[in-house]
């Protein structure tokens, strides 16, 4: 439970946003400029910040990004690594997923890209207590939901 003084130097939450922006070119242009601008935000700040977080990832990589946003017009932010279906497509080698999942199989992968993805994705806030094993178990759930099959090595 929050003692007194943690309560009373909290500050008031203006917003919180949620935008999936290019790793390493966040720009005050569209989509970023219009979502902080209206919270007075500065926009400069959060571009140089987002760019220096995300430089350790390939350009244009899509990263998702929450920015919490207070009524003194400061914000923090939490970068998440890009989404599972990202990294499926990318593995798979393909542009989307199968139009009739289940019965149309738009590629296949192998269990070793699961587990690799299942790496990456350990180490994002919500999943970090997660076993690789159920990280793995989802993956390959949004795998068959995408029209990919998991095989246990390629032909």
């Amino acid at each position: 439970m929050a003692t007194l003084k943690e309560i009373l130097t909290r500050r008031p939450v203006a917003a919180t946003i949620r935008l999936t922006v290019p790793a390493g070119a966040a720009k005050p242009a569209p989509p970023v400029g219009p979502a902080l601008g209206q919270y007075r935000l500065n926009l400069m700040a959060f571009c140089k910040d987002f760019n220096a977080r995300t430089q350790k990832y390939k350009a244009e990589t899509p990263m998702a990004v929450t920015i919490t946003a207070f009524t003194d017009n400061t914000f923090e932010f939490t970068v998440k690594s890009p989404s599972v279906t990202w990294y499926l497509k990318k593995a798979a080698g393909i542009d989307t997923g199968s139009g009739r999942p289940g019965h149309v199989s738009a590629s296949t992968i192998t269990v070793k890209h699961v587990y690799e993805i299942a790496k990456i994705k350990q180490s994002d806030p919500y999943c970090q207590y997660m076993s690789l094993e159920s990280i793995s178990k989802s993956i390959i759930g949004t795998a068959n939901s995408m029209g990919i099959k998991v095989q246990k090595e390629l032909d």
